[in-house]
């Protein structure tokens, strides 16, 4: 059955299609929660909080991304909104101070796993942390990330900046063992 089907009836409130919406996205989109929450009891609750609220809010669901995008985005911000609940100690910017550098081109030595990138991504302070998870693992756009974290625009390209220079020192340990 089409996505499109599937919705029009989760939107009519089919039980039925709303378990094969779930089944279709749940392991997926419990991988979005765990990248964010690294535990799989919170990530669970997160997961199934956003498909209530997927479903609740269905009718909002127009169908310009894809259905699994627009889930995505309400993972990742219950997600987030679950570590700011959990007081997660955060560090403000004084956005006075920042400027928008130009983005480089990125990469990583081809030594260098992408387990290993993702262990020196949690190893970030959370300012940076969200931000280069959101940018290069979840694929946002600076505006989108401003959204989801309550930034500027500025703040996240100067966040993201930031956090790939810490990111391409901690991989630069790995790779010449300093």
């Amino acid at each position: 059955m089409f996505h499109i089907e599937l919705v029009e009836k989760c939107k009519a409130n089919d039980r039925q299609a709303q378990l094969k919406l779930y089944r279709q996205y749940c392991d997926g989109m419990f991988g979005v929660a765990m990248r964010f929450l690294k535990n799989a009891d919170d990530a669970e609750d997160v997961l199934q909080e956003s498909f209530i609220k997927a479903f609740q809010r269905i009718h909002q669901f127009k169908g310009e991304v894809t259905f699994g995008a627009w889930l995505k985005r309400i993972v990742v911000n219950g997600s987030i909104d679950f570590l700011k609940s959990k007081h997660q100690r955060t560090e403000e910017l004084d956005e006075n101070y920042m400027h928008v550098a130009e983005e480089d081109d990125w990469s990583v030595e081809e030594s260098i796993s992408l387990e290993q990138v993702k262990a020196a991504i949690e190893e970030l302070p959370g300012k940076y942390r969200y931000v280069v998870q959101l940018f290069l693992v979840e694929g946002y756009d600076h505006s989108e990330i401003s959204q989801v974290l309550g930034i500027s625009d500025t703040a996240s390209r100067t966040r993201l900046l930031r956090g790939k220079a810490q990111l391409k020192e901690k991989l630069k340990d790995l790779v010449y063992g300093t």
